[in-house]
């Protein structure tokens, strides 16, 4: 049986929905966050401690999410991550994969040199540059945090007023400002999730606001996880190397459509009301055939 650590702060639903997927495949689970896990170094072993592993590691690893934390906490819970890849242990999905996606301008940058058509981006931390980028744009605009999640801290600008100050909260001095995408009602836009290679749900997010996010509020319905939406989907996980992820996309009126953002720890509750596939099972089969 493979002994497989599951990183995650606290059980939620998608804990126990992997537990039980994992145990119905036979696996040995060990639930633990990363901020218990550590090095211990001079005096034999592998050098990184997990509670739980004390007599080795694990054979796989499946990160659900990094506590948040300050930027030295943040740093040191990847390097655990990364010291496990440099030990030949499988992580799904690695430090490097979980960088990219958590910050914003190195996902659109990677989806915008592989091709894969997404919104009109300006990252910067000059004012004056933004401006200047602002005054090239007949839409609106999105300010986004760098480091984001559901829906929370976005802002809509209209042309003519002011570009936000990237000084203040939740920015924390970084402009990261995309060309505003959608309607002006029925607001909709698509979440696919992908395993493996594989695109195995979707679904249509309809959103009471521009803001579709399920946590924001947003109501599901099932979508076809093929064609184009299904392409798109995975172009984007293999840019940023993710071995499971979700995948979000919009349409364009004149471009069609066009991905917003790849989560490299995705939450999955909304999807499963709506999905015939058992996600969590899905993500065990993939983690134990590593």
């Amino acid at each position: 049986m493979k002994r497989v650590a599951i990183f995650a702060d606290e059980p939620d639903w998608h804990c126990a929905r992997l537990l039980g997927a994992f145990r119905r495949r036979r696996a040995t689970i060990s639930v633990v966050s990363l901020r218990q896990c550590g090095f211990q170094l001079g005096g034999g072993g592998t050098g990184v401690t997990i509670p739980g592993f004390e007599t080795g590691t694990p054979d796989v690893a499946l990160v659900r999410n990094i506590p948040n934390g300050s930027f030295e906490q943040v740093t040191f819970r990847l390097s655990i991550l990364h010291a496990l890849r440099e030990l030949g242990i499988p992580v799904v999905n690695d430090a490097r994969a979980i960088e990219r996606c958590v910050d914003k301008s190195m996902t659109s940058f990677l989806l915008h040199r592989a091709g894969i058509a997404t919104p009109h981006t300006l990252v910067t931390e000059e004012a004056a540059t933004a401006t200047s980028w602002r005054r090239t744009e007949a839409n609106d605009i999105v300010a986004k945090p760098l480091f984001g999640a559901q829906g929370r801290g976005l802002g809509r600008i209209a042309r003519g007023e002011p570009l936000p100050d990237a000084a203040t909260e939740p920015l924390r001095g970084v402009l990261y400002l995309q060309r505003y995408v959608g309607r002006e009602r029925d607001w909709r836009d698509y979440r696919v999730f992908v395993v493996g290679g594989s695109a195995i749900a979707a679904m249509v997010r309809h959103g009471t606001s521009w803001v579709t996010n399920v946590a924001r509020g947003g109501i599901c319905e099932p979508a076809p996880c093929s064609g184009n939406l299904a392409d798109l989907a995975l172009a984007a996980a293999s840019a940023v190397g993710a071995a499971y992820c979700g995948v979000d996309l919009i349409e364009d009126q004149e471009r069609g459509l066009l991905v917003l953002e790849v989560n490299s720890m995705p939450a999955w509750k909304g999807l499963q009301s709506v999905a015939e596939v058992d996600i969590a099972d899905r993500i065990a089969a993939h983690v134990l055939g590593l």
